[in-house]
């Protein structure tokens, strides 16, 4: 759930070298325009590269999450990062971005709480077209991860500029439905105990403000007023629904150690479409790292970057993208 906003043109694009990586990948800094602001994040090439490298654009997940896949709220995972790594070593070339509004993409936003949905779609179609020129490459993969996946969905309702989506982590119903269930699995939850928060949630869905409690934390972690704006947009939409109205390829990854995304999200996706090509991974978790179910040390690889993210996330993207590029 979003503490801040997060959990989405004119082209410009600056290139800046930085020293490559241990793998001898090439990174550089990459900008683009936004509607009033850079939008900033980081590019990760192989050593060897081409106008026929694929191109995927990494879209973070809910929050304040940054390029790398962390989170001022203690996420120190570095997902992305090791995604762009992993990529790289198998010829592709990613682009990890700041959201519109956060760290080196603040400017782009006055207020990252009163950035939307489709905003973030917007701002991928940017990176999208900044690419194709940048790189020369024919057409942009999205990855987007947990909430960035819904943002690869909307982006993909326009779908210029793009080669496919590869949707990991994502979920695949309604948020007010997720939270929902969520709320009910807590122990001791009652129907009677839940009813203010479901009140809440049924409020939210219908675009209505929600006044909370002052002596009720829990209100406030769920619903703060500072991102009703941003749940009751992103309320809207259904993910599978979305994913129906589009005809580009499209692979759906979840770890079955994930303990925030259920099966049931993942099987919603899978089978939005029957070309849906659907990649379980076990022993994975929502930040792509190899991890037991066991809660505590499942949540203890969110704050240790110095776990690899598991092979198995990599290679089954970089077969995904390569297999269609070939095509």
């Amino acid at each position: 759930m979003n503490t801040v906003q997060g959990p989405i043109l004119a082209l410009v694009a600056m290139l800046v070298a930085a020293p490559p990586t241990a793998n001898a990948a090439q990174q550089s800094y990459v900008e683009v325009q936004g509607p009033s602001g850079l939008l900033k994040g980081t590019m990760l090439a192989p050593e060897v590269s081409s106008r026929s490298t694929p191109v995927v654009l990494i879209v973070p997940g809910s929050g304040p999450t940054d390029r790398d896949g962390n989170n001022p709220l203690g996420i120190k995972a570095a997902s992305y990062r090791l995604l762009a790594e992993g990529l790289a070593a198998q010829g592709i070339t990613s682009v990890r971005i700041d959201k519109r509004g956060m760290f080196a993409s603040g400017g782009a936003a006055k207020d990252a709480n009163h950035v939307t949905m489709a905003d973030y779609a917007a701002d991928a179609h940017a990176w999208a077209a900044m690419l194709r020129k940048q790189t020369g490459a024919p057409c942009i993969w999205i990855a987007g991860h947990s909430e960035g996946s819904l943002v690869a969905l909307l982006a993909a309702q326009t779908p210029q500029d793009l080669c496919g989506l590869v949707l990991l982590s994502g979920a695949g119903r309604r948020l007010g439905d997720i939270v929902r269930e969520q709320l009910r699995a807590q122990p001791g939850a009652t129907e009677a105990i839940l009813a203010p928060y479901l009140d809440a949630i049924d409020k939210l869905e219908k675009g209505q403000k929600v006044e909370l409690s002052p002596s009720d934390p829990l209100s406030h972690s769920l619903f703060a007023p500072q991102v009703q704006d941003f749940l009751i947009d992103q309320m809207r939409y259904d993910p599978a629904e979305l994913l129906k109205t589009y005809a580009g390829p499209v692979m759906v990854l979840r770890g079955d150690t994930d303990i925030q995304v259920s099966a049931v999200d993942a099987d919603r996706l899978a089978h939005a479409r029957a070309d849906v090509v659907f990649r379980p991974l076990s022993g994975v978790n929502h930040v792509l790292k190899k991890a037991p179910a066991n809660r505590v040390a499942n949540f203890a690889t969110y704050s240790d970057p110095s776990l690899p993210i598991a092979d198995a996330v990599v290679d089954a993207v970089a077969a995904f993208v390569q297999s269609r590029a070939r095509r």
